[in-house]
């Protein structure tokens, strides 16, 4: 697949703002983002800015995926669980850098939207799970790496429990939007270290019932 001059674009204002992981810059460029935004956003697909997808959600910035992603650290062996699908484009950059990716959406049509995607770009080693986000996906557990995509006043503990000694995670944590930081949690023998990365802005990680309409 071709890289557009808005692909090369980014990927230079990517390094330009720290992005310096060769394997996500390379994981970045492989993955057409025109591909995970609304029709009506698609001129703005390769702008490094936020966009509203279905569901009231966001897909994320392209240098906040890139960040998280590099803050991951997911090495080509990992198995990942990724907390909120949302567009599937994170998952979708995830793939490229790891034996395998597990995502879990509570809202049924972002679910399918993003199957769909990921089918078309000939994706198969994501599998997307409809579920509540909170009590993660213990039948895979546990997991080298875990991405949330989504913004907790605390780590829920359901995942760290299911997080594998050795393994980290990134999650933005906060009690409001205003408040949000990303922060990266590893997990020792010692028990977690935590590291706070940056301030950011993401929508809430909700609880309970999921929405299969």
């Amino acid at each position: 697949m071709g890289s557009s001059l808005e692909q090369i674009s980014l990927i230079m204002q990517l390094r330009k703002h720290g992005i310096h992981d060769t394997r996500v810059l390379r994981a970045m460029e492989l993955v057409p983002r025109e591909k995970f935004v609304e029709e009506a956003f698609i001129d703005q697909a390769y702008a490094d800015t936020a966009l509203p997808i279905a569901c009231g959600q966001t897909i994320s910035q392209p240098y906040i995926v890139a960040f998280m992603t590099q803050s991951l650290g997911p090495e080509p062996g990992d198995t990942v669980l990724e907390i909120g699908t949302g567009s599937g484009y994170q998952a979708a950059v995830l793939s490229h850098l790891c034996r395998e990716v597990l995502t879990i959406e509570r809202y049924k049509e972002l679910q399918k939207s993003a199957l769909k995607q990921f089918d078309k770009l000939g994706i198969s080693n994501v599998t997307t799970i409809i579920g509540d986000g909170w009590i993660g996906w213990p039948p895979n557990a546990p997991y080298d790496r875990i991405i949330v995509t989504a913004a907790a006043p605390e780590a829920p503990k359901a995942l760290l429990d299911q997080l594998k000694e050795g393994g980290r995670m990134v999650i933005p944590l906060g009690e409001t939007r205003e408040t949000q930081q990303l922060v990266q949690i590893e997990k020792t023998v010692d028990g977690l270290e935590q590291k706070e990365l940056l301030p950011v802005r993401f929508v809430p990680l909700v609880k309970g019932r999921v929405k299969r309409g």
